[in-house]
């Protein structure tokens, strides 16, 4: 059910902050060609995937990754097949189902994802750093890691975010769908009855941002408003990323980012930064504005027609599960042709050469959309992107750093930053007085 809410928003409309069309020390796509073939240069990546949803499988469903995949996309089989090497497992709490109890859902995915570990130290360790990342991949296992999908998992504690960042958790987005009272989403910014901010981030969302720059968690700013995208820009000392958006100026979803925004992220995090990066979403709906436009079109037949099953599935005394309701989700998907592959590398060039090659990277929303490319059915089938990029005049240096070698160099700088604040001697100066200024 994940996916019902995301399409009943129209763009805010907003002033964007004056970028240039090309960044200092920018580098261009190489379109050069390499004497590899493909399938060397996947296999000499570290390919690192920064969205999958997963852990609904694994703990609503005791999904074991041992498993046939059973209409899902990730697993050990399909991660080996496709050289996954490092996977970001999404901790996202429904914020409806879950209203009360956010904090106690979200330790329980937490939770599954070290059971996963624990149960097959051979195929799988937990990481919590870029080294960890690599030491995985020599060692020949899939490094798990974790993100926070939604800012309300911290139920507005500092405690609680510092808590998550112990247990393992190495980004947040700062919201999902729904705006959390410190943070706004691109999700309900429209909705008059929802209370949002006067600027993006609050007083408190500025303190959430700086402390996850201070621990060294990576600042997500996919699914919020513009202008919170603008402000936590402002805020953060940390370069930011997205870890599962597409281009704005190829399919026209607010989830995905304008071009203003590809350079403001390649521009983050200060003048002596190296900046973030955009890791391109493989949801139909945010490849291909004519799926997204037919998904619109079905929504409110489907949506009675899947409230109405699970309703009776509640009635017969079913316990209804994530699958369940995703299967349901699949089902009215298949009904609209998939978009071609070829939509979704347009995506990864466009933000490579809006933004620049060190900047772009793959988040697939693995297990939490309902439809994909065509040829995208699992991890497995990562190798035909390298493929398309190559066939595009794409190096083998450009094909690595778009598979993972980006978001390595991001992961690496977010905890450089983390320990440069943590030696600053005294208390923290308040992000308010700090950040007067309006954007």
């Amino acid at each position: 059910m994940k996916t019902l809410r995301l399409f009943a928003i129209l763009v805010l409309t907003l002033p964007i902050l004056a970028q240039s069309t090309s960044q200092p020390g920018q580098k261009p796509v190489t379109h050069a060609s390499s004497t590899q073939t493909p399938a060397a240069v996947h296999r000499s990546a570290i390919v690192i995937d920064t969205h999958a949803d997963t852990p609904q499988r694994m703990l609503d469903d005791h999904y074991d990754l041992t498993e046939p995949l059973d209409g899902g996309y990730l697993n050990f089989a399909s991660a080996k097949q496709g050289n996954l090497g490092a996977e970001f497992f999404s901790i996202w709490v429904e914020p409806k189902l879950y209203e009360g109890h956010y904090a106690r859902r979200t330790l329980e995915l937490i939770d599954s994802v070290h059971q996963a570990a624990t149960k097959h130290p051979d195929q799988m360790m937990m990481a919590y750093s870029a080294e960890d990342i690599e030491r995985a991949h020599r060692e020949h296992k899939l490094a798990a890691l974790m993100g926070i999908e939604g800012g309300h998992s911290i139920e507005s504690s500092l405690g609680l975010l510092r808590d998550y960042y112990r247990l393992g958790v190495r980004y947040m987005t700062l919201t999902w769908s729904n705006s959390n009272g410190w943070a706004d989403s691109s999700g309900d910014v429209d909705d008059t009855k929802v209370k949002h901010t006067e600027d993006g981030l609050s007083d408190f969302g500025k303190d959430v941002v700086y402390e996850m720059n201070r621990l060294g968690m990576a600042v997500d700013i996919s699914h919020v408003a513009d202008k919170t995208f603008y402000r936590a820009v402002i805020t953060s000392r940390a370069p930011v990323f997205a870890s599962h958006s597409s281009a704005r100026a190829l399919t026209n979803a607010p989830r995905n980012m304008t071009d203003d925004m590809l350079r403001a992220v390649a521009r983050s995090g200060g003048p002596k930064s190296k900046g973030g990066v955009v890791m391109v979403n493989f949801y139909s709906a945010f490849v291909s504005d004519a799926w997204r436009n037919a998904w619109t079109a079905q929504a409110a037949e489907r949506q009675a027609a899947e409230s109405a099953q699970v309703a009776q599935w509640k009635a017969e005394g079913k316990t209804v599960t994530y699958e369940m309701t995703d299967a349901l989700d699949k089902e009215w998907a298949a009904k609209i042709p998939r978009p071609p592959l070829s939509m979704l590398i347009d995506h990864i060039d466009h933000i490579a050469k809006v933004a620049g090659i060190d900047h772009a990277g793959l988040g697939s929303d693995f297990d939490g959309i309902p439809s994909s490319p065509e040829g995208i059915d699992s991890a497995a089938d990562l190798p035909k992107i390298t493929a398309a990029l190559m066939e595009r005049g794409y190096s083998a240096e450009d094909c690595r750093k778009i598979l993972g070698g980006n978001f390595l160099r991001f992961f690496r700088e977010v905890q450089a930053t983390a320990r440069e604040l943590q030696a600053q001697a005294g208390e923290r100066p308040k992000i308010v007085t700090q950040q007067p200024f309006k954007k």
